[in-house]
């Protein structure tokens, strides 16, 4: 008896040489719809499925393969006598070979104008189920979802007259990631969708395909690979190719920049920490207040700009190596400059303005997975409170803004001293408060910048009084952070005795 195989794709890259050498083999070829006429108009014999079902296909074609001989002859185990005698007895015939690719229900939810109705259109019910029952009874049935994969199966077939075992597993293993990916797709969209979508469901899918490998991870001896949809927000104009940690930085630069809006604005970063951040009436005025903050740290460093980036903020940039240069867009001039460097990798990111991703995810010890909404990107000022005897100036205000913006988005414990358009000094990560207060005093001391006047801003609340102690010393004259401590009424005391002004956020803004 000669081998059957059932074709049913909407991608038909491909198809006819793939199918010309399962018919070279001696296969029997049953399809449907726009496949089978694709196959017969390259002048193929090919056996319609309702010819094999002795069905029609009915529903506008949402009923044509979800049959007994389709998925008995997919299903049936070859070594086991009673299924053999099943199949004769209700004349089901093998089927040794599947091809078939869903429905693109993906592109279509991706279109701007798609409707409800669309989209349920669009979701492919007899693709999966031939897949899965090809795949579940690999051990007989090759199955294929992918078109990339038709020369290895063509090639196994022609040499030897079947594929191999090994093969048939490769290719089951693969269904099953391809129809998990899909459903999860389908249910990621329709829950979009509720009026309160649900947001930590029982059971958590999360549709991701591979954007791109990576050379390696963190370090040279961990493999890596980036998934989701990077490639639609970024482009990168120049450079070598992006590693791992690069975009772990690129992500860190991009949500700090999401908070300034208002005036051109240059933030550099290391190891997704800010160590420093200008705003000014033109994005070189606000590289030199950015740069001023820290003079070592920003070698091999990210930096991010929420204007164009013109040449003569590039001529400034150029002066130091850095690894990343982010920006909604490059002037003509300063990307040519910038390419000069061969290594250096510029990128477009037209993510400025879009929120926070929902949730984020995070690996955990025993295949475990750690998921949160992110933290939003925009500070509210709704539930500041003053504390002290004194209020802060209108121009402490404003230095209060621009730090507690920033100290939201470095390392936890993080202390930052600021004015109202750039950052004096920043201490992160470190095991105490005050140890990271310490740092960017040090931080201001080494590039000269004045704390006179400055603000400090924590992410966390003061466990003790040392902290603001520290920074009054210092000459910070305003203060903000979260409150909460069980030592808070020391710390107020400590800043009424100096004269500082303090606001309690009652929000805090942890990074670990």
């Amino acid at each position: 008896m000669s081998k059957r195989a059932l074709l049913s794709v909407s991608d038909k890259t491909g198809l006819v040489d793939f199918a010309k050498s399962l018919v070279a083999a001696g296969y029997e070829l049953i399809s449907t719809g726009g496949t089978s006429k694709a196959l017969r108009d390259a002048g193929l014999t090919v056996a319609d499925i309702s010819d094999i079902t002795n069905f029609p296909e009915m529903m506008d074609g949402r009923v044509k393969t979800l049959h007994p001989k389709v998925h008995g002859g997919l299903l049936f185990l070859r070594d086991n006598e009673e299924h053999r005698r099943q199949a004769q007895a209700h004349d089901i015939k093998p089927i040794d070979l599947v091809v078939v690719n869903l429905y693109p229900f993906e592109q279509t939810i991706s279109k701007p104008d798609v409707t409800l109705e669309h989209a349920i259109e669009n979701i492919d019910i007899g693709g999966p189920s031939m897949l899965r029952s090809a795949a579940k009874n690999y051990r007989s049935v090759t199955v294929i979802t992918d078109p990339a994969d038709y020369a290895v199966v063509s090639a196994e077939i022609s040499a030897k007259g079947d594929t191999t075992l090994t093969t048939r597993e490769k290719l089951a293993a693969k269904v099953f990631r391809t129809t998990g990916y899909y459903d999860a797709l389908i249910a990621k969209y329709l829950a979009s969708r509720l009026p309160e979508p649900e947001v930590f469901p029982e059971t958590f899918a999360l549709p991701l395909r591979r954007a791109q490998g990576l050379r390696y991870g963190e370090n040279p001896h961990q493999e890596a690979a980036l998934y989701g949809n990077f490639p639609r927000h970024f482009q990168q104009l120049h450079g070598k190719e992006l590693s791992y940690n690069n975009l772990i930085d690129i992500n860190a630069a991009v949500r700090l920049i999401r908070e300034f809006t208002e005036l051109p604005t240059v933030a550099i970063l290391k190891h997704t920490n800010p160590c420093g951040l200008g705003s000014g009436i033109t994005l070189a005025e606000a590289w030199d207040k950015a740069y001023a903050t820290d003079k070592q740290a920003p070698f091999g460093g990210i930096i991010v700009v929420n204007r164009p980036l013109d040449l003569a903020t590039a001529q400034l940039i150029a002066e130091i190596f850095s690894e990343v240069i982010i920006a909604p867009a490059f002037e003509p001039d300063a990307q040519a400059l910038l390419s000069k460097k061969k290594n250096l990798r510029l990128m477009i990111n037209s993510e400025t303005s879009a929120p926070v991703p929902e949730l984020e995810i995070r690996s955990a010890v025993g295949n475990s997975f750690l998921i949160q909404r992110g933290d939003a990107d925009t500070v509210s000022t709704a539930n500041w409170k003053v504390v002290t005897k004194r209020a802060p100036t209108e121009a402490e205000r404003e230095a209060l803004l621009f730090g507690w913006r920033v100290v939201k988005h470095v390392k936890s414990n993080a202390i930052v001293y600021a004015a109202k358009d750039r950052t004096l000094g920043v201490g992160a990560g470190q095991m105490s408060r005050v140890a990271s207060s310490r740092i960017a005093i040090w931080k201001a001391s080494e590039g000269n910048l004045d704390l006179k006047g400055s603000i400090i801003a924590s992410d966390a609340f003061f466990p003790f009084p040392d902290g603001l102690i520290a920074a009054a010393e210092a000459g910070a004259t305003a203060a903000i952070q979260p409150g909460g401590s069980v030592s808070d009424e020391k710390v107020i005391a400590a800043a009424d005795e100096r004269g500082v002004a303090m606001i309690f956020t009652g929000q805090r803004h942890f990074r670990h």
